[in-house]
């Protein structure tokens, strides 16, 4: 698996990078210092584990993961125990105290593992011609308060735009993200998420009922309750897609 190491001080990173070259199932592809060369690390590498340092100067680990449209499996680092419920709130994959103990980044080397190849399978029984594309499988970084998860994107029924900002209805959970609709729409997959309106894009696996409505609109209702009109323009190529 391809990994890059995130951390602000430099012997830490070498500790860890030295460590992870002795497991024959790891390749430490790239490592950054800061919130900003990770950005850029992420996007030109493609990790899929990130070992992210949580404490860094001007933006921490955290700041990293809202900044970020798709997130990469996350494995903690940080000398400060503090962290660490924080940590296991937003659902990451592992937890690691500074000085990082080999055998507790064998364990955490060895849940990674199986959750890859889970994920890696379904990605090739259902991948996308455009690799750009979010698909169910990828996962968003959310964050209200603090208060913070990883989604994945087969687990969100509905986005709705509320001014420079988009909710994100998972669970019984309505928070925020600092994007634009539109941005967004042109980043997911039309095969499983459809633009009902210039608010609503909703994830058609949560489909529950269709429904005439005024004006040759529809009316869409996803699992858990959720209506959601579907706007007279879209609602022709919405009929199409669910095969009305």
């Amino acid at each position: 698996m391809r990994a890059i190491v995130i951390d602000d001080e430099r012997l830490a990173r070498k500790e860890l990078i030295n460590l992870l070259n002795q497991l024959e199932t790891v390749e430490v592809v790239g490592e950054a210092v800061n919130v900003e060369d990770a950005k850029e690390k992420i996007e030109q590498l493609q990790p899929d584990v990130i070992f992210l340092d949580i404490q860094m100067p001007e933006k921490t680990g955290f700041d990293l993961l809202e900044e970020l449209d798709a997130v990469p499996h996350v494995i903690f680092t940080t000398a400060y125990d503090e962290y660490a419920l924080k940590a296991f709130q937003v659902n990451a994959l592992d937890y690691l105290l500074k000085p990082i103990e080999p055998k507790r980044l064998e364990e955490a080397i060895a849940k990674l593992t199986g959750k890859i190849e889970k994920q890696q399978k379904a990605e090739a029984e259902a991948q996308s011609t455009n690799s750009k594309k979010l698909t169910l499988d990828d996962q968003v970084f959310v964050k209200d308060g603090d208060r913070c998860w990883f989604v994945r994107l087969a687990n969100v029924r509905l986005f709705e735009s509320d001014g420079n900002y988009i909710k994100v209805y998972f669970d019984n959970f309505k928070p925020m993200i600092h994007k634009s609709l539109n941005a967004l729409d042109e980043r997911l997959d039309e095969k499983s998420f459809f633009r009902a309106s210039r608010k609503h894009i909703i994830n058609l696996g949560w489909v529950e009922g269709i429904e005439p409505w005024f004006n040759g609109g529809l009316v869409v209702t996803l699992r858990g309750g959720d209506r959601i009109e579907v706007s007279r323009r879209q609602a022709a190529r919405f009929k199409e897609m669910m095969s009305l």
